[in-house]
């Protein structure tokens, strides 16, 4: 499903055009620095959002003259800026304290500038019924020492697409629930088929998703004081899980070197059974791989014996250098109330952080013909009462997931033994 940071690109290829085409605003890289009050007291703020154009214009566009109707002395300059680079724009603007008022990031980049302060605090400027709004555990993931930095927006959970074709060649009536049964599973598709059950990546700088089946699995990850805590029996059994798929060659050689694109690509191909990811992907097969998605079917998130399931989150952020943040916060709290992330739910395929909107019948009633898209809505909202962020809030939780990677990469080559590699990569973290 993708990773948070895979998240946007979902938002790219529905939305993600899965969840997903992008267009950006901000051409000349400048960042408008006219957000001072004008002389007739208007206060002037800048809203930037990740890869959202020209799929959602209209949306915004009538969000935005909505906002202003209601709050005439306040206007909104949208600007939206691409996915990749999105994280060196709001970098050179931070720094040079020039920032626009309110930012669409996620929680894991976004963590990563809270920890040098570059967030409003949010405790002192959200109304406790506004908070209240949002479901619990999804406002958690932008929470870091104990202070809240963002505000939450949209959100996905993963789920297994698979090929139900491939399955009846293997004589397997069902997808598999956990990563046991995927094990399992995978070795009787390779013998019966010659082909894999699934992909998953390895690369340090992409999807988390393997980073977040340690979890599933058991595995804590850090521990109060930030410290490793993966090196325990938990920690070594689950990498041994994926040496072992790997040296049974039960995982394709380039997980170590392609990333969650190429997961899509073999499953749209026919040469995986499975595909984790969100259920804005199935449109993408749909127009990509017609014969695929016609044998396409889809089941719940896979899991570990925990039963935890991961959730994807898209946040809202308001720089502390803002020079409205009273008209910020908001345009911030308009944009993620109940009624608008409904409008925006629907019009993208993602689901709402709001409890009220995630009630609504949308998300619960789907006729009995309902397409696999449909059937797909249905099932990632009943996940969502059990999700929860499973990588925790740290500043370098991409270093962590760096060090897990590249340890697990030597081992599934033999280079190291699984006890060594997890002690590797718990003194990297220590000693970082």
């Amino acid at each position: 499903m993708m990773q948070l940071r895979k998240f946007p690109k979902l938002v790219a290829f529905i939305m993600l055009g899965l969840l997903t085409s992008w267009i950006v605003s901000c051409s000349d890289g400048k960042v408008n620095t006219n957000n001072q009050p004008a002389a007739s007291g208007t206060a002037k703020i800048e809203f930037w959002t990740m890869q959202l154009q020209p799929k959602f214009t209209n949306y915004f566009q009538s969000l935005i003259a909505n906002f202003e109707s209601q709050n005439p002395g306040i206007k909104v300059n949208w600007v939206d800026v691409p996915w990749a680079a999105m994280e060196n724009k709001i970098l050179t603007a931070v720094s040079a304290k020039t920032p626009p008022d309110v930012v669409n990031l996620n929680p894991d980049f976004a963590s990563q500038l809270a920890g040098r302060n570059a967030w409003l605090d949010l405790d002192t400027k959200v109304p406790t019924e506004a908070h209240s709004a949002y479901l619990p555990n999804i406002w958690k993931a932008s929470t870091l020492n104990g202070k809240s930095f963002g505000l939450p927006w949209y959100l996905t959970t993963r789920l297994t697409i698979y090929n139900t074709d491939l399955l009846k060649q293997a004589g397997i009536n069902q997808p598999p629930n956990t990563y046991a049964q995927l094990a399992q599973q995978a070795q009787q598709i390779k013998d019966k088929t010659g082909k894999y059950a699934f992909f998953a990546t390895f690369v340090p700088q992409d999807s988390a998703e393997v980073l977040q089946s340690l979890v599933q699995m058991g595995v804590t990850l850090v521990d109060a004081e930030g410290k490793a805590a993966f090196n325990t029996p938990q920690g070594k059994a689950a990498f041994q899980y994926w040496v072992d798929l790997y040296k049974k060659g039960l995982l394709p050689k380039e997980a170590l070197t392609q990333g969650h694109r190429h997961a899509i690509d073999l499953y749209q191909s026919g040469e995986t059974a499975f595909l984790a990811s969100g259920p804005e992907f199935l449109q993408n097969i749909a127009t990509n791989a017609p014969k695929i998605a016609q044998a396409s079917a889809i089941a719940p998130q896979l899991t570990g014996d925990t039963g935890k399931k991961n959730v994807a989150v898209m946040n809202i952020v308001i720089p502390r250098e803002t020079k409205q943040p009273d008209a910020a916060v908001k345009f911030a709290l308009f944009v993620t109330n109940n009624e608008n992330q409904l409008a925006f739910a629907k019009a993208a395929n993602v689901l709402p952080s709001t409890t009220k909107a995630l009630a609504d019948s949308y998300f619960k009633d789907v006729p009995a013909n309902a397409s696999t898209v449909e059937q797909a809505r249905v099932v990632s909202a009943q996940q969502l009462q059990q999700a929860e962020i499973l990588t925790p809030p740290l500043k370098d939780i991409k270093k962590l997931q760096k060090a897990i990677y590249e340890n697990l990469q030597a081992a599934m080559l033999g280079e190291k033994t699984v006890d060594q590699a997890v002690a590797d990569a718990a003194k990297e973290w220590d000693n970082r």
